[in-house]
C-alpha cells in the first residue's frame, strides 16, 4: 500500500476542499475555508502540501489550479491504516468492533451483505495464498 505524508489539521481542510472541486485555485480555496489563514499563509500550505507530494499545480494565466497527486481513496486507505495502526495496535477487528459497537452505527441490510462479500473474499484469498 502506497504511504501517504502525515498532514496536520490545516493541511487536511486544504486537501478535503481541493478534493470536494477536483481542483482548486488559491481564491476558491480560500473561500471554503471556516477562518481562512492570509493569503501568503495559505500559498505556504499549498507549497508544503506540493513538497509531501499531496498537490500538484498548472498555471493558467496568472492563477495556479491545484489538484491532488493521490485519489481520495488511497488517502483514505492510507489514513485508515495509520488509524488502525495507531489506535488498535493494527488490528482491523478490533477497529471494526469499535465501530459497530458504538449505539449510534446503522448498516443497512446492503451494507452487512457487502461487508460479507468483502469478508468471504479475504477468506477465499488467504486460503488461496496457503495452497
Amino acid at each position: 500500500m502506497k504511504k501517504i505524508a502525515h498532514l496536520s489539521r490545516r493541511e487536511r481542510e486544504v486537501m478535503d476542499l481541493v478534493f470536494a472541486q477536483g481542483e482548486a485555485t488559491l481564491s476558491q480555496i480560500l473561500e471554503g475555508m471556516d477562518s481562512p489563514p492570509t493569503r501568503p499563509a495559505l500559498r505556504s500550505i499549498l507549497t508544503i502540501l506540493e513538497g509531501k507530494g499531496q498537490l500538484k499545480h498548472r498555471q493558467e494565466g496568472r492563477e495556479f489550479i491545484y489538484q491532488p497527486v493521490h485519489s481520495r481513496a488511497e488517502v483514505g486507505q492510507s489514513t485508515l491504516s495509520r488509524v488502525i495502526g495507531t489506535f488498535f495496535g493494527g488490528s482491523l477487528t478490533q477497529a471494526l468492533a469499535a465501530y459497530l459497537s458504538d449505539p449510534g452505527t446503522r448498516l443497512t441490510e446492503a451494507e452487512v451483505t457487502e461487508l460479507r462479500t468483502f469478508l468471504d473474499r479475504a477468506k477465499t484469498a488467504k486460503s488461496a495464498r496457503k495452497s
